[in-house]
């Protein structure tokens, strides 16, 4: 994911946190804020009871990995919160299950 891509200020969560209904599913969290600018922006957010640093890291750039392979949509802003279940699945459950709950939001393509 390119840093032009990424949300990291602790305004911008607090703000689409607020003001956004979350979509649940699964062991995701997601909060989607519609924009006009032409580029979308994900930040991704994994509590510390999921694990340790490394642990959250991992959960993070595998994540990353799967927005990267993943053609989505353009002009929004998204939030993905991770829950502590996440830790038990496999690479391909979390992917599986991320592309579905981003269809369920509707921010992937119409061609998938």
């Amino acid at each position: 994911m390119k840093k032009v891509n990424i949300l990291k200020r602790n305004e911008d969560f607090g703000r689409i946190i607020k003001i956004m209904k979350p979509y649940r599913y699964k062991d995701y969290i997601v909060y989607k804020e519609e924009q006009n600018t032409g580029i979308s922006h994900f930040g991704i957010s994994v509590g510390k009871k999921v694990g340790n640093a490394v642990t959250r890291n991992k959960i993070k750039r595998q994540i990353k990995h799967i927005i990267d392979q993943t053609p989505y949509k353009n002009n929004f802003n998204c939030i993905i919160i991770v829950k502590k279940g996440i830790t038990e699945k496999t690479f391909l459950e979390m992917e599986k299950e991320l592309k579905e709950v981003m269809r369920r939001v509707n921010l992937l393509e119409e061609n998938i």
